[in-house]
């Protein structure tokens, strides 16, 4: 996993003008069975991808907290929400709550989340790829090739299939 994590930035880079084309003509004109397509494409992966082997995500990226994630998570330490703001999160330059630094305070040494039944939607939903309307995050998906080895073989996957 390390070489692969390793590669992964240059891989990234690589093909990214390809993707971007790629992604350009997708939002031009979605196929219709896209969402289709990308669920069982996300399935397939995921089937042999085991993210605590990687957790890359959480090492190199923030999530954003959305004001629910606050009163979960901070209810999760039964803490007042302002207290965990002060405590784990920033406001970025789009005003959004991020982590204070990655990589994420949550994370152990194992990989493991600790608040993994509780963690911030955008963490639950990472890498977005078997998200509806998948051509609407393109340039969100650029940079998750970048960052999970799993994007990235669907997003290679996904173009091998559509030509």
């Amino acid at each position: 996993m390390d070489e692969i994590l390793q590669n992964l930035p240059q891989q990234a880079k690589d093909k990214h003008k390809e993707n971007k084309k790629f992604f350009a003509k997708l939002k031009k004109k979605p196929p219709k069975k896209l969402d289709e397509l990308m669920v069982e494409l996300h399935n397939e992966e995921f089937s042999r991808t085991d993210c605590l082997e990687c957790a890359n995500c959480c090492k190199t990226t923030g999530p954003l907290f959305t004001d629910k994630d606050v009163e979960r998570i901070s209810k999760h330490f039964k803490m007042k929400p302002q207290k965990f703001i002060e405590t784990y999160l920033r406001v970025d330059d789009e005003n959004d709550y991020v982590l204070q630094s990655v990589p994420c305070t949550f994370l152990g040494a194992d990989n493991y989340c600790s608040i993994y039944d509780v963690r911030p939607k955008a963490c639950r939903e990472f890498p977005h790829t078997d998200r509806k309307k998948f051509q609407q995050i393109s340039n969100l998906t650029l940079k998750n090739v970048a960052i999970c080895p799993a994007a990235y073989n669907i997003v290679e996957e996904m173009k091998r299939r559509m030509g």
